[in-house]
């Protein structure tokens, strides 16, 4: 076992506790960003002058009248940035633009004594524009040819070959949805002068360095003279990764010109309208299997909408690429990407990172295929799994090591989940209730853990311990209520071998940790556990110095647990609190500062080949639902889930992780359907669906009625600390399983073998939808391709036939309701050639 995952005697990690903040939370307490302004004096508020179309050049801006309002005292603008008028880090997100990209883009802010003086006068800027043409939709842009960054393709095999070698060969296409964060806290940063001139500023970011750096670039001045702090977050989700920069400089701008200081935070409708939301795809596809349905080959292009600019895009998109794969061994392939150009709000991070669109690009595909295979979904799925001891490599190179943890945990699921007996249930039931269909399906994930860009890869920590022996432990890393704290308290808590109580754990800020990484990318509890545990290790072999002269024995014989240290063989004992105070007067350094690089990460983005990921983490869901047929409403009545953590640092945490992530990814598949005027009246590129009240999230209504969550035993991970992995992203993939019932649920009230489309998100409207199309799909001209009039009988949800065969109904996402999908059809090569 490696060092750094060897557990010493009676750790506190692997214990399950609360939340280290969970009584603040709960009592209200728990101090936010914004929670901070009562308590500062002199406060001024920040609110932005937002222009409402889609993209024009910005050909006059009057700030007169604004200053005319009551309680203004300054509106920012472009002529006021002393440094760059940037807030990104591709240096193409202007803090102050002169042309406008997306509905709401902010050109301006209002500094005023209240909020309400505020809004007052960002209402009274007058703003003209000379308005562009704008591209709102993915397909717009692709149909324009507006892309931007890197197109990177991934390359394995032969593809030729491989489809060459098929016996079944497959194409098709699928756009799907993006998603928005709805963390319960919106953007805030709160920005202070201090009598030297610099710059402290209180920030609701997952990223307190690349703050940091953003602020002082747009300031002119170096880092040293910029300090954030992130006291904690209300949720982050990845929203909150690259975004909160250019806002926390729009406060610290502000507090630099005025000396007074700046509170900014966004309602929620600014919120939504204003920031990134997960990327949406699409994707269009070829695949081959051969006579077994085994994947042979894949030829994908994956389009990302990047929105108006990168942000993280383009890494979004990588990480999309390497994971197309998801758990199944594909021998060839060629998956190129691309980043779409459109005139709506930057997409960003989101949990999983272009992860959750690669998968559901290749388990869209199985579950469209497998009836075309005659084969069970869940036999397609397991046929291509990774294998042992088969040598096999993911198609961008890295080796699959711990192959037998994907069928050893999709085994466990199904006896666990009692799959045989409930299938022939389901059967039963589905035979007597013509209106009413249940399915069970199960889907699995293997996910890559670092980041993609290898230099992210490292964390830092600080830790003090103090005369009376308390501890205080600095980290990089940000909590924003996924547990981190509470997990790195333990895991100093156990390096030291003290009890928990001996320990705290102060804010994140950039002038105790420098130069640290965002807190995305599962990473956060490997790389500052990483860190917090190797500073623990310095101040642990001084003290075992000392404690070894005390007790007349030798350092290597000494050890310190639940908060006393012994001598091998001997009964002699010092308490902590002796000890630490003995080192004191010893002159022993009782401070150290930690640090991790993740090893043996390789990655060439040029090539796309490497092995960017640490570690794979593993899952398996299996979950049944009950679908309507009057109206696609659905319910799901019980989920099953092994999830591969490792040894646990914290198994309550990692289980609520789990929870919480199935259930987003859920709502992501499902409800959550971000929605535009793509219209060309006055509103065009609008955010329609911009409040709670139109855009829905999992609520406690659509939680499973049965949910039951097993972690996977004896999965040590060697190389990670005290053998954990990571649970952050990888849950939300679980979901996919709700999506593949829902499609076999719509299956089932058609004849045996059809194979089903499924919009994403799959609403009740397009559940109803799917449903109509397996109905329809006895109808012969349906099943065998029939040649057709091209006549309409029916309407498109966007006016469009399909293959030149109109609808025999509506269609709700693109999805028609005799199974055609207005994005396009699953298609042999066979009926490609004749024109189906």
């Amino acid at each position: 076992m490696s060092h750094l995952s060897e557990i010493p005697e009676k750790p506190v990690v692997g214990v399950s506790m609360p939340h280290e903040s969970a009584f603040l939370h709960v009592t209200g307490t728990a101090l936010y960003t914004d929670d901070l302004v009562q308590r500062t004096k002199d406060v001024l508020h920040a609110y932005p002058v937002q222009v409402m179309k889609a993209r024009g050049l910005i050909t006059a801006l009057r700030t007169g009248p604004a200053l005319a309002v009551p309680g203004v005292v300054h509106v920012l603008t472009g002529a006021d940035v002393p440094g760059v008028n940037d807030a990104g880090m591709k240096h193409d997100e202007p803090l102050f633009p002169d042309e406008v990209m997306f509905h709401g883009h902010a050109v301006a802010w209002v500094l005023a004594e209240t909020l309400e003086a505020a809004r007052l006068g960002a209402a009274a800027v007058e703003v003209e524009i000379d308005e562009q043409p704008s591209l709102i939709t993915l397909k717009d842009a692709i149909a324009a040819g507006s892309y931007h960054g890197a197109q990177p393709v991934m390359l394995a095999g032969d593809t030729d070959a491989g489809f060459a070698e098929s016996t079944h060969v497959f194409t098709g296409e699928f756009e799907f949805a993006g998603q928005e964060h709805f963390y319960l806290e919106t953007h805030a940063a709160l920005a202070q002068i201090d009598e030297n001139g610099q710059v402290f500023i209180q920030s609701s970011t997952q990223h307190p360095s690349e703050t940091q750096e953003i602020v002082a670039h747009v300031l002119g001045v170096p880092s040293h003279e910029v300090t954030v702090q992130c006291l904690r977050m209300g949720g982050g989700f990845g929203g909150k990764e690259m975004q909160p920069h250019g806002f926390a400089a729009i406060a610290a701008l502000g507090a630099k010109l005025t000396g007074r200081p700046v509170r900014f935070r966004l309602n929620r409708t600014q919120d939504l309208t204003m920031s990134g939301k997960r990327h949406g795809f699409h994707a269009e596809w070829r695949i081959g299997f051969d006579a077994d349905g085994r994947i042979q080959a894949l030829d994908a292009t994956l389009t990302a909408d990047g929105g108006w600019s990168l942000d993280l895009s383009e890494p979004v998109l990588a990480r999309a690429l390497c994971h197309i794969d998801n758990t199944y061994w594909i021998p060839h392939a060629r998956v190129a990407g691309r980043i779409a150009k459109t005139n709506t709000v930057s997409n960003t991070a989101f949990r999983g990172f272009g992860g959750p669109q690669g998968m559901l690009v290749i388990e869209d595909i199985l579950g469209r295929c497998a009836p075309l295979l005659g084969l069970d979904a869940m036999e397609l799925r397991e046929r291509n799994f990774y294998r042992p001891g088969q040598g096999q490599t993911t198609p961008y190179g890295q080796p699959v090591t711990q192959a037998e943890r994907i069928s050893g945990i999709w085994q466990q699921v199904q006896d666990d989940a009692g799959i045989a007996d409930r299938k022939r249930e389901i059967a039963a039931f589905n035979a007597a209730h013509p209106h009413t269909k249940r399915a069970l399906a199960v889907t699995g994930i293997k996910f890559g853990i670092s980041f993609n860009l290898t230099a992210f890869n490292q964390g830092g920590a600080l830790v003090l311990i103090y005369k009376d022996g308390s501890v205080l432990i600095n980290h990089g890393g940000t909590e924003m209520g996924q547990g981190l704290h509470t997990k790195m308290l333990q895991v100093a808590a156990t390096t030291l071998g003290i009890p928990l109580h001996k320990v705290r754990l102060a804010p994140t800020r950039t002038d105790k940790v420098p130069n640290t990484s965002a807190t995305a990318a599962s990473s956060g509890a490997d790389l500052n556990g990483g860190a917090v545990k190797n500073a623990c290790e310095q101040l642990r072999e001084r003290l075992l110095q000392v404690a070894a002269s005390r007790l007349g024995a030798n350092a290597s014989d000494v050890r310190i647990t639940e908060g006393v240290a012994r001598a091998l063989g001997s009964d002699q004992e010092l308490a902590w609190d002796d000890l630490v105070h003995t080192a004191y007067f010893q002159r022993v350094q009782l401070s150290a500062s930690g640090f991790y690089r993740t090893e043996g990460l390789h990655w060439d983005a040029k090539t796309f080949r490497g092995s960017p990921f640490k570690y794979f983490a593993h899952g398996a869901a299996a979950t049944e639902v009950e679908v309507d047929a009057f109206t696609g409403a659905y319910r799901i009545r019980r989920v099953d889930i092994v999830h591969d953590v490792g040894d646990s640092l914290s198994p309550m945490i990692d289980i609520g992780q789990i929870e919480g992530g199935f259930v987003q990814g859920a709502g992501w598949l499902t409800l959550e359907d971000l929605r535009w005027d793509t219209g060309d009246g006055p509103n065009r590129g609008r955010l329609l669906t911009q409040a709670a009240s139109t855009y829905k999230l999992p609520s406690f209504s659509e939680m499973p009625e049965e949910f039951n969550i097993t972690l996977m035993e004896n999965a040590t991970e060697e190389g990670a600390v005290f053998g954990s992995k990571a649970v952050g992203e990888p849950p939300l993939m679980l979901a996919f399983s709700v999506r593949e019932a829902l499609r076999q649920a719509a299956a089932a009230f058609g004849p045996d073998g059809i194979s089903v489309e499924l919009a994403s998100p799959a609403t009740p409207e397009a559940v109803y939808w799917a449903v109509q199309a397996a109905r329809q799909q006895g109808d012969a001209s349906g099943l065998n391709g029939h040649a057709n009039d091209g006549s309409t009988t029916g309407r498109t949800a966007n006016g469009q036939t399909v293959n030149g065969q109109a609808a025999n109904g509506r269609t709700a996402n693109g999805q028609t309701a005799n199974g055609r999908a207005a994005n396009g059809k699953v298609r042999t090569d066979a009926e490609a050639l004749s024109g189906a």
